[in-house]
């Protein structure tokens, strides 16, 4: 399963509908409490933050790394391209990746591909 953060309806919808035209199980959190409800209930293989967020996708991006065992969850964030502070931030707390919004867009189906058999190659 791969879980999203999203900052507003259109990523969301964008992220869920792609997801499910790729038939791979995508499940929205929107707080840390969400977060720790779906790691607990299965398998969880990624994670997509949405770092308009702002300090709220950063602490979804420590608190995953925080509960994962043996670096098993994929995370990857993706944010505007002028916002290069929050991309640097989003490494630093331990994203796997952290792309500027449009090449995200662009490669989104790959990217799901990748994060349901746990890799990323961005």
């Amino acid at each position: 399963m791969i879980l999203y953060l999203a900052s507003d309806l259109v990523w969301a919808t964008r992220i869920k509908r792609t997801a499910e035209d790729a038939g791979i199980a995508c499940r929205p959190v929107r707080d840390i409490e969400t977060l720790d409800q779906r790691l607990q209930e299965g398998e969880v293989r990624g994670l997509i933050v949405d770092l308009e967020t702002e300090e709220r996708g950063i602490e979804m991006v420590r608190a995953a790394r925080a509960h994962e065992q043996g670096g098993s969850i994929r995370i990857l964030c993706f944010g505007p391209h002028v916002r290069e502070d929050l991309l640097r931030e989003a490494h630093e707390a331990g994203a796997d990746g952290a792309l500027a919004r449009g090449a995200f867009d662009r490669r989104l189906v790959e990217i799901l591909q990748e994060l349901e058999h746990g890799s990323t190659g961005s």
